[in-house]
């Protein structure tokens, strides 16, 4: 900071810095001191809303640019959150991973089999790595004015010869949290890293090729996939007597 040019100050002499200036460079110095530890784009709790501020999922607060988001992980709210997700995924047992499914333990196999990870596969003893970093964006048509979501997973440590897999399941079909008739969740899965579980919306998805799809570049260790859901007018009228429903 500058404490010198200022108003009533002598050469050489600190000024009296002002309420605003000290905070403005505190903030600075927590923004320069996060960026040394964190890399926003593998941050599971940011998120970049449509009005292009950034959300932090974990606290649930909004700030206008990744300097403020940033000042915010250092803060006590933040730190004192991780502290309480981490001592209540032990306690729970979230943290313990199952070897044969790669998912934390209480989860049920139910509908697995398509990932080749159900109990019907041959088990492995794999041991896991982590989880990848993702992003989610949130998409939407400008025909259709379908809403969907882009996750883009990044598998650096992949094995050999694996491809990401992805499917949905129902919310009634694990134990990790309340069943909820509202969401469901999305799975991909990729060996070595941890199966990564995404909450949305229970809503019917559109399932042709140009809405939905996935994309695996193995030479940036990238993958992609996207789900768009159906209208609101098309899931009223999907089953109705003679109309044709998207399949």
């Amino acid at each position: 900071m500058d404490y010198q040019n200022r108003a009533g100050s002598k050469f050489g002499g600190g000024g009296v810095a002002s309420h605003s200036a000290t905070n403005a460079d505190r903030r600075e110095r927590l923004r320069k001191l996060a960026l040394e530890t964190i890399d926003l784009d593998k941050d599971p709790y940011i998120f970049r809303n449509h009005l292009g501020s950034f959300e932090c999922r974990l606290c649930l607060t909004v700030h206008q640019n990744d300097g403020s988001y940033l000042a915010h992980t250092q803060g006590k709210k933040h730190q004192t959150n991780l502290a309480r997700r981490a001592a209540r995924e032990q306690k729970e047992g979230k943290g313990e991973v199952d070897p044969q499914t790669g998912l934390p333990v209480g989860v049920v196999g139910a509908g697995f089999a398509a990932l080749g990870l159900g109990a019907g596969g041959a088990r492995k003893n794999v041991v896991k790595i982590g989880r990848p970093g993702y992003k989610i964006t949130k998409v939407r048509d400008p025909i259709t004015r379908q809403q969907g979501l882009l996750f883009q997973l990044q598998y650096p440590d992949i094995a050999t010869g694996v491809t990401p897999k992805w499917q949905v399941m129902s919310a009634f079909s694990q134990r990790v949290e309340e069943p909820d008739r509202n969401f469901q969740y999305l799975l991909v899965a990729a060996e070595p890293y941890e199966t990564c579980g995404f909450k949305i919306p229970a809503r019917e998805l559109d399932k042709r090729e140009d809405k939905q799809f996935e994309f695996w570049d193995p030479d940036s260790k990238e993958y992609w996939v996207q789900i768009m859901f159906m209208t609101e007018r098309e899931e009223r009228f999907n089953a109705a007597p003679g109309l044709t429903g998207r399949r």
